[in-house]
């Protein structure tokens, strides 16, 4: 098993007036994790999956399908960054789920799962609009982290 480990620092301002991060403000960390992982930098640094152009005048471009999370537990104010495990839980001909775990800081005794969740994206031709297969770049960039997609507990 495969995933990738992205760090988020949580701002002041993603909490709220229970002192807990705000729900909506979940749907913003992960996207920070997602653009870390997946969008190619304009240096040359980044994550092995980072092969998507997210770049102005890109000729490919992700939308957002669907997404679902489950809140576990309040993450409280902290300082450092929270990690967030991520790992794709399925590759279909133009669009991937993302799936995400997050969790305590690294290195914080007992380790807490705070929030699952997942993202399907949806891959775009930008200048129609009109669903384009995966390239074989990013297909090949993805498969090794590919497991099981994200386990939601409370679905009733």
């Amino acid at each position: 098993m495969t995933r990738l480990h992205i760090q988020i620092p949580l701002r002041w301002s993603d909490f709220d007036a229970y002192a807990h991060v705000n729900n909506a403000e979940m749907l913003r960390i992960l996207e920070e994790a997602r653009i870390q992982a997946f969008w190619r930098p304009d240096s040359g640094y980044g994550a092995d999956t980072a092969v998507m152009d997210a770049r102005p005048g890109a000729e490919m471009i992700a939308l957002i399908a669907r997404q679902e999370l489950e809140y576990l537990a309040p993450i409280p104010y902290m300082r450092a960054p929270v990690d967030i495990e991520m790992w794709i839980g399925r590759i279909g001909g133009a669009s991937i789920e993302i799936c995400y775990e997050v969790y305590s800081p690294e290195g914080v005794v007992p380790r807490i799962l705070y929030t699952r969740a997942a993202t399907t994206l949806v891959m775009v031709t930008a200048a129609t609009g009109t669903p384009a297969r995966i390239p074989e770049l990013q297909r090949a960039a993805w498969v090794p982290y590919l497991e099981e997609p994200v386990v939601f507990a409370k679905r009733g």
